[in-house]
């Protein structure tokens, strides 16, 4: 009976070990595999590191060099390009206007234009891209993205709140999300056009509303029986301190649009003075 048993004992112990081993063993891909990914993740589908990681950073798209014959404004330049000069308009974006006949000058359209006029005008290398649409408006202007020696200037003034982005015209749409992106960065941090509610619109610039803000912050606050409201200056220091009626606190300087006509509530020697006492620059 014991002899009968020796055998199944015997083959009892070998499959143990078998299955001790198999589940040990590290798994081996077949012959020219590469072992799986951990993650299972392919290496080229791995997000850019920069940035918040727009599909576009990847892209590596052909430029055409150019010569910078002048800044125009805030979104269009004059280049020469194959042989002859030509108005590039800026895709994607729109700036507030310098010179228009019937808009005229904007507010921060100054600012837009010399800051466009900085980028192209110290770059070394001065570059146009082309979308996969057509490459001219109704105007015959080329249409680009513009890069100042590798910067792209349509995001720079994004970033700088100096432009809106608009004139979204399919297949010409290659970098809008990044574009959006940029804008609401810029909009969440109150940036130049965004600074004034509803200055910057869907449809365009309206400057009303940039005039009613800077106004109402001039608006002279309810008479107070102070000795600071005499408006000659007090101790040489001539900066007005005011609170307007929604209860901003502002400083006007003698440079300032409505110096003249603010009654002050205190008088400050410097910026940094009325800064230290909670008072802020007027936006205009």
């Amino acid at each position: 009976m014991r002899l009968k048993l020796i055998p199944a004992l015997l083959a009892a112990l070998l499959l143990t070990g078998c299955g001790s081993d198999h589940a040990e063993r590290p798994q081996v891909p077949a012959s020219g595999q590469a072992p799986a990914s951990s993650s299972g993740a392919d290496k080229n589908s791995a997000p850019p590191v920069s940035g918040k990681g727009y599909e576009t950073d990847q892209l590596d798209i052909a430029k055409a060099p150019v010569q910078l014959v002048r800044a125009v404004d805030g979104d269009t330049i004059r280049v020469e390009w194959q042989g002859q000069e030509e108005n590039v308009r800026f895709l994607l974006i729109d700036t507030p206007e310098t010179s228009h006949p019937q808009l005229g000058v904007q507010p921060y359209g100054p600012e837009a234009k010399d800051f466009t006029a900085r980028m192209v005008e110290e770059a070394d290398l001065l570059e146009l891209e082309f979308d996969i649409g057509p490459n001219r408006d109704k105007y015959g202007r080329l249409l680009a993205y513009v890069y100042a020696d590798g910067v792209m200037v349509q995001e720079a003034l994004l970033q700088e709140g100096l432009a809106r982005v608009a004139y979204i015209y399919p297949p010409n749409v290659r970098y809008v999300d990044k574009f959006n992106g940029l804008q609401q960065d810029s909009r969440n941090e109150a940036q130049g056009i965004w600074s004034v509610e509803n200055y910057a619109q869907e449809d365009g610039f309206y400057p009303e509303h940039f005039d009613a803000t800077a106004a109402a912050e001039a608006e002279e606050p309810a008479p107070k029986a102070t000795p600071a409201e005499d408006k000659t200056p007090a101790n040489g220091c001539s900066i007005k301190g005011n609170i307007n009626s929604k209860g901003d606190k502002i400083y006007h300087t003698p440079e300032s649009r409505y110096y003249d006509a603010t009654d002050p509530e205190a008088w400050f020697c410097s910026e940094q003075e009325a800064e230290a006492a909670g008072f802020r620059a007027p936006k205009s």
